[in-house]
């Protein structure tokens, strides 16, 4: 047999070969890391989407609070709470100030909804305080806390089905003043915060997102909202705000049984005097341009890993054969 044509044949098989295997790994490696980062579903709030505010045990507000969408608390057949002060429901939605069917129900899906966002992966873990960064969408997790100190940039990179879903180990803070900014088509509508414990919102507060709380929210004076505030087990702290959720709510909406107590007549629309001034409470639907803040540093996949590894092995296939070349210098 011609040894030469048996070395070529065998050069040629091992080129084929080492290519081979190196694309395969770098498409494996990109397909498995693409879809594990591949966009996130919105998380179902079933019949709890259309409460701007639900609480596990009572309602409390001081001063003129304005919620678009329902308010209502799951007081259960021994009351533990109790519907204080007054919150001007708009007429897209309807205040439970009783124990009612609607409330009850919404609070089943709030805890299917919560477990749902606790439940998301994969998860870049984040340093406690998100001020000041720019996040695109994706699930972002604290073992312990989270806090918002200044501006927190959500960007949806010009993708209107761009989730945020965050995950708090324990509470959920604010300062003063704090904001949360969305930018090239991020949606208040897709963003979700999973409290463990509590949350507690600063004075003037610009907030944004679903917040299910399995304890309790306080929001202190001025501080606004677009979203909701769905306290699972405890109760709702609010004091001069405004809650508009009605954006949100979809069509799997509770409907008033006829125990409910609507409050939905032109009364309900506090006086202009009552409401904040517009210096005291930023509008929630404004956008700012990004702050150039950066992705943290986590586990979250990096594009140029796989690529990287797929180049390793080339490289290293390409050095095998060398070398036989060398040893082999008659073959061709």
């Amino acid at each position: 047999m011609d040894n030469s044509f048996t070395t070529k044949k065998t050069s040629r098989s091992f080129i084929l070969i080492s290519s081979l295997a190196a694309t395969t790994l770098l498409a494996a490696t990109m397909g498995s890391s693409m879809a594990s980062f591949a966009v996130q579903p919105k998380v179902d709030l079933g019949l709890a989407s259309s409460f701007a505010v639900l609480a596990g045990s009572g309602i409390t507000n001081t001063g003129p609070t304005t919620a678009s969408g329902s308010a209502g608390a799951n007081f259960g057949s021994s009351p533990t709470g109790t519907f204080t002060g007054d919150v001007q429901v708009t007429t897209t939605g309807t205040k439970y100030t009783a124990v009612d069917a609607a409330v009850t129900s919404a609070k089943v899906d709030l805890t299917t909804a919560y477990n749902d966002a606790a439940g998301r992966t994969p998860a870049t873990t984040v340093t406690a305080d998100l001020g000041g960064q720019t996040l695109t969408t994706g699930v972002y997790k604290s073992a312990s806390s989270l806090a918002v100190t200044g501006t927190l940039t959500l960007d949806a990179e010009n993708d209107p089905n761009a989730v945020f879903i965050f995950q708090a180990g324990s509470t959920l803070t604010s300062a003063s003043s704090a904001r949360i900014a969305l930018v090239n088509g991020a949606d208040a509508c897709n963003v979700f915060w999973q409290v463990g414990s509590s949350a507690t919102f600063g004075t003037d507060t610009v907030f944004v997102g679903h917040v299910m709380a399995l304890t309790s929210i306080t929001a202190n004076t001025r501080a606004t909202f677009q979203g909701q505030l769905l306290a699972r087990n405890g109760a709702v702290t609010l004091d001069t705000n405004t809650i508009t959720n009605n954006v949100c709510a979809t069509a799997a909406s509770a409907t008033p049984s006829a125990s409910a107590t609507p409050t939905t007549s032109a009364t309900a629309t506090p006086a202009a005097s009552d409401s904040p001034s517009a210096s005291e409470t930023p509008a929630p639907e404004e956008r700012v341009t990004d702050t150039g803040g950066q992705l943290p540093g986590t586990d979250a996949f990096n594009w140029l890993t796989p690529l990287l590894i797929g180049l390793g092995v080339i490289a290293l296939a390409t050095g095998g054969y060398l070398i036989w070349r060398r040893r082999n210098p008659e073959s061709k």
